[in-house]
């Protein structure tokens, strides 16, 4: 017990660093909650609030049960679309990126170089890229699709990175010293330790691409953000949480199946 002692108070004192560490927390804190400002919400402000939890409680059945393109069960499925072919296009064009920024792989000034420009991809927000390409192709799914796209891009080449970074080399070696080649070692040694690792990256990502999809619609890129502003702007309150209604049990309907799968694939 004595010695336990003696090592306890030999340990180095970090008080100070401690209280480095509170005090700047502490002004953050009080710099970020200066942000706060409760005067402008009045009685309107309640009432719409109040308002909105009455249009979940007594939703538009109609509207919510509708199988038409103007219904809430095709927006729901044209949101899934959205997100699903946006995940797919970012996920492969991630692949090659993440390997030209694993330093393991190529060149440290090449893998630096190309880390620098997924940066730069994921600086600009979702919306910014959803405007940038309503311009270009119109306003539509094909918008939101190159969105998700392009957002997808930076996030999972940085999560692919560190999964080849994290390669068992030896296992090529062994390969190596038994005579495979390239392509051997790329299907026996490389994508068996990769696979499932990176689908439950894409999995992971598609859960949050749905999100986004669902934001894209208020600028005009497909889904249905879109009818939920218009509803909220026209205060259709029914029709407000119609939808919302539909988008909450789809979000934990994909992500109970996409944890479950998830967890599936990095347990093996």
């Amino acid at each position: 017990m004595d010695l336990v002692e003696k090592k306890l108070y030999a340990s180095p004192k970090n008080n100070r660093y401690l209280l480095t560490v509170t005090a700047i927390i502490l002004i953050l804190f009080s710099w970020s909650i200066s942000a706060v400002n409760l005067q402008n919400m009045d009685e309107s402000g309640w009432l719409i609030a109040s308002n909105i939890i009455k249009g979940i409680v007594n939703p538009d059945l109609e509207l919510l049960f509708n199988f038409t393109s103007q219904g809430v069960m095709y927006l729901l499925v044209e949101t899934i679309a959205i997100a699903f072919l946006g995940t797919i296009i970012g996920s492969f064009l991630a692949i090659p990126l993440a390997f030209l920024s694993a330093s393991n792989v190529v060149p440290k000034p090449v893998a630096l170089l190309t880390r620098w420009f997924l940066i730069i991809i994921r600086t600009v927000p979702a919306l910014v890229y959803g405007l940038m390409f309503i311009r270009v192709t119109g306003p539509g799914p094909f918008a939101g699709v190159l969105t998700i796209a392009l957002v997808s891009i930076g996030m999972l080449a940085k999560l692919y990175v560190d999964t080849i970074e994290d390669l068992d080399i030896s296992i090529l070696e062994s390969m190596t010293s038994i005579g495979c080649n390239t392509f051997e070692k790329i299907r026996y040694g490389i994508i068996p330790q990769l696979f499932s690792v990176f689908l439950s990256i894409m999995i992971y990502r598609f859960d949050m691409n749905l999100r986004e999809a669902s934001v894209l619609g208020l600028v005009g890129a497909g889904g249905i953000g879109a009818p939920l502003i218009f509803a909220m702007n026209a205060y259709r309150w029914t029709e407000v949480g119609s939808i919302l209604i539909g988008l909450v049990v789809l979000i934990l309907i994909v992500e109970l199946f996409s944890n479950r799968v998830r967890s599936k694939l990095v347990k093996g």
